[in-house]
């Protein structure tokens, strides 16, 4: 960990005075931001990992009015978590959300604690949500970087080493520890994060310097290189993957959906049935692949129907949707197909709702007139 910089004390003074005057000023009325309560606090911050405000606001109201509290969490079975969070991605958060929940009802007793070393100890819970809770539900004055929080004291420092690098993410985090308010703390990391995403904003904005309330102390903007700093490390592409799925419904109209085991892509979630084409196999034959894997009487023959793409962070994922109808007897007999799934059931179109989805099943339905 770097050691904790010593910086001027009137420039830290100064800092504070001008970040929390135009925070109290100027920042959005966000729902999270009228409440003290530590779970709607933690959700929020779980949520908005890597997702943006708008998307997340209805999830989050939606969210705490079917589960308003922690036990309710806790008590909640998995799939309704899933269902809750479906489309907001990163499905491992939701999964991580819910262990959390039952911790903090079975060692917790139900509160949540208040020091960030604790917070810490909790599923999906790093520095950065741990200092988050701590500061904005409990007044601890605990640092918290972000995207957000590190492009603001990148510029505000002029930090010319990749923010990505390690030794440069200790250096923002000891900036961080140095400047964080410890009359104000939520305030203050709140205003680092309201300055990072509406005014000191990424490329392929540019930052609005005219109105920043650190205009005047920024070292970027004094050199002229607040269009050029934080510097990234170049991202890597996307890995291509091509899934061929399938569509099997009974003439009512059910649907046979899959749910993938708890790890990997789209864990936990339910999903059409699917496979990855082997090299030397064609996406008709995949699909057949699929038919026979699930047992289907009478091995009805697959028909080619949609294909989507989906871009995902890692992954830019291919999906070949082919259909079957299913006879009478509808899933009688019906086995789980391949390592990929743990679950499978024949599922009415009004019940969808129920199952947690991702997205990109959510999209192929729709495509397929199922949803």
């Amino acid at each position: 960990m770097a050691a904790t910089p010593r910086l001027p004390a009137a420039r830290v003074r100064t800092l504070r005075q001008r970040l929390l005057g135009w925070y109290h000023r100027e920042r959005r009325d966000l729902p999270w931001r009228r409440t003290r309560d530590p779970y709607a606090i933690w959700l929020s911050e779980i949520m908005l990992q890597q997702t943006r405000v708008d998307v997340v606001i209805p999830y989050w109201q939606r969210f705490l009015t079917e589960l308003p509290t922690v036990h309710a969490l806790a008590a909640a079975p998995e799939d309704q978590v899933l269902a809750r969070w479906a489309g907001l991605g990163y499905y491992s958060r939701a999964r991580s959300l819910h262990r959390a929940a039952r911790e903090v009802v079975t060692r917790w007793g139900g509160v949540f604690p208040r020091t960030p070393a604790e917070l810490e100890e909790l599923p999906g819970v790093g520095r950065y949500t741990a200092g988050a809770i701590a500061s904005i539900a409990f007044g601890v004055p605990a640092p918290l970087l972000d995207g957000n929080v590190a492009r603001v004291l990148a510029r505000l420092f002029a930090v010319e080493a990749s923010v990505d690098a390690p030794a440069t993410r200790a250096e923002l985090w000891a900036l961080a520890e140095a400047l964080v308010d410890p009359d104000d703390p939520s305030g203050w990391n709140q205003g680092l994060m309201e300055l990072g995403a509406t005014v000191c904003v990424p490329p392929p904005g540019s930052p609005r310097c005219e109105v920043c309330p650190l205009a005047g102390q920024c070292a970027a903007r004094a050199a002229g290189r607040q269009h050029e700093l934080p510097v990234r490390a170049p991202r890597k592409a996307p890995r291509a993957l091509t899934w061929v799925t399938l569509a099997a419904t009974t003439r009512a109209g059910a649907l046979v959906l899959a749910r993938r085991k708890p790890r990997g892509l789209f864990g936990g979630l339910w999903e059409l049935p699917s496979a990855e084409p082997a090299a030397d196999e064609t996406p008709a034959a995949a699909a057949a692949r699929v038919v026979a894997a699930l047992g289907l009487p009478g091995r009805p023959a697959p028909r080619r129907a949609v294909e989507q793409e989906h871009v995902l962070t890692h992954r830019r994922l291919r999906l070949l949707a082919y259909r079957v109808t299913l006879p009478a007897r509808g899933t009688a007999g019906v086995t789980i197909p391949g390592d990929a799934y743990d679950r499978v059931a024949l599922v009415p179109p009004a019940e969808l709702a129920r199952h947690g989805l991702s997205s990109a099943t959510s999209r192929l339905l729709e495509a397929l007139s199922l949803a």
